[in-house]
C-alpha cells in the first residue's frame, strides 16, 4: 500500500490538544469525496502542531509549531486561523517553500507559498461596514478598535471608505485586545453625539464596549466586524444582542443549503459547515490536481483550482486561486447579519 500523504494542521488557538478550531473532520470529508471519485490514490495522514499565538499567546509559539510541521515532511500546512499569526507564518511558508493555506482575515497573509481562504477581511469588512452605515442614514460614527494589527488595519480602511462616502468619524478610541472594561472610552465617544457605533477587532474585547453601550441606553445602530461570529456562544450573543456584524454565510446560498441537506446538519451549524466545507474542498482539490506529490506539485495543484461554488458568502461566490491570485473567495463573500434574541438573522440589503 502506498504511503500516506502527510498534511500539517497548525492550530494557533491552543497550546495543546484538544483545542478549538479542529478542522480534521471537515478535511477528511473532502478527502473522502475525491478518493471515492478515483482522483486520489492514497490516504492522507493529518499531522498536528499546537502553538498558542497572538493576542493571548506569542508569535514564537506559531513559529515553533510551523517549524515542527515542516520537519515532519508534510506536503502542505493548513492554518493559522488568526490574522496576526497569519502574518507571522507567511514568511515561514516562503522560507520553507511549503504551500500553506491560512483561514484568517489578513490580506497581507499571502505570498508565493501562502494561500488564503478569507474568513473575514481586515480590508473588505470595513468597506462593507462603512457603506452599510451610510445606507442606513448615518453621517457621524464612533469607532472603538483593538490596538493590534487586526484592529488598526480595520480602522485604516474604515477611515478611507468613510472619507469617500462623506461619513464623518466623530471619535475613535482604542482598547487592549484583551480589555474587559470600556466605560470611559464609550462615554467619551458618545459625548460627540454619533449616529452610528462601530467595534473593530478580534472580538475578545468586544464585550466591554457592548456592555458599556447597553448601560448608556444609546439607541443608534451598532455594528462590528467578524468578531460578531463569537455570538455562536449564547452568552456572547446575549451581550451583543441587537448588534449587526459581518459573517461568512448567507441563508440564500444554494451550495450551502445543498451540503447542509446532504450532511443532515441543522441551520445553526451553517457557519462551521460553510467554512469547513470550503477549506476542505481547497485542500482536497489541491492534492487531487497536483501533478506530482511534492511541495511544488501541491502548490501548482492549488493554483489550478478555478470557479468552484463556495458554501461561504452570498449565492454565487466562487472558490479558486491562480498564478498571481492567493485569495480563495471571489464575489460577495461577506454577509451582514444581526444577533436578535440569541439568533443570527441575515440583514437584507438593497
Amino acid at each position: 500500500m502506498a504511503k500516506p500523504i502527510r498534511i500539517g494542521l497548525l492550530n494557533d488557538m491552543a497550546d495543546q490538544a484538544p483545542g478549538p478550531g479542529d478542522l480534521e473532520p471537515w478535511l477528511q470529508l473532502a478527502i473522502d469525496d475525491v478518493t471515492a471519485a478515483g482522483r486520489l490514490d492514497r490516504p492522507v495522514e493529518w499531522v498536528k502542531a499546537y502553538g498558542l499565538g497572538l493576542p493571548g499567546g506569542t508569535a514564537a509559539a506559531v513559529e515553533h509549531a510551523f517549524a515542527e510541521l515542516a520537519a515532519q515532511d508534510v506536503l502542505m500546512i493548513v492554518g493559522p486561523a488568526i490574522g496576526d499569526n497569519a502574518l507571522v507564518a507567511t514568511p515561514l511558508a516562503e522560507r520553507y517553500r511549503l504551500p500553506t493555506l491560512n483561514w484568517a482575515g489578513a490580506e497581507r497573509g499571502r505570498g508565493d507559498y501562502m494561500f488564503h481562504l478569507q474568513v473575514g477581511s481586515h480590508e473588505d469588512e470595513s468597506l462593507v461596514i462603512a457603506r452599510h452605515l451610510h445606507a442606513l442614514g448615518c453621517r457621524r460614527i464612533a469607532v472603538i478598535y483593538d490596538r493590534s494589527p487586526i484592529g488598526t488595519r480595520h480602522f485604516r480602511y474604515l477611515q478611507e471608505e468613510a472619507e469617500l462616502l462623506g461619513l464623518r468619524i466623530s471619535g475613535a478610541a482604542t482598547l487592549s485586545p484583551l480589555a474587559e472594561v470600556a466605560e470611559a472610552e464609550v462615554a467619551e465617544l458618545l459625548a460627540a453625539q454619533p449616529d452610528g457605533f462601530v467595534y473593530l477587532g478580534l472580538g475578545i474585547s468586544a464585550l466591554a464596549p457592548a456592555r458599556a453601550l447597553t448601560a448608556s441606553s444609546w439607541q443608534g445602530p451598532r455594528i462590528m466586524n467578524t468578531a460578531g461570529i463569537r455570538g455562536m456562544d449564547p452568552a456572547f450573543a446575549a451581550i451583543i444582542d441587537g448588534w449587526r456584524y459581518i459573517d461568512m454565510y448567507s441563508d440564500s446560498n444554494r451550495t450551502l443549503a445543498a451540503i447542509r441537506a446532504r450532511r443532515g446538519l441543522p441551520v445553526e451549524e451553517s457557519l462551521s459547515l460553510a467554512k469547513g466545507h470550503d477549506i476542505g474542498r481547497l485542500v482536497a482539490e489541491g492534492l487531487a490536481r497536483a501533478g506530482e506529490l511534492t511541495r511544488e506539485g501541491v502548490k501548482h495543484g492549488l493554483e489550478q483550482i478555478k470557479w468552484l461554488p463556495a458554501a461561504e458568502g452570498h449565492d454565487g461566490t466562487l472558490l479558486g486561486f491562480g498564478l498571481q491570485d492567493r485569495g480563495a473567495l471571489h464575489g460577495r463573500y461577506l454577509v451582514i447579519r444581526q444577533w436578535l434574541s440569541g439568533r443570527s438573522v441575515e440583514v437584507m440589503e438593497d
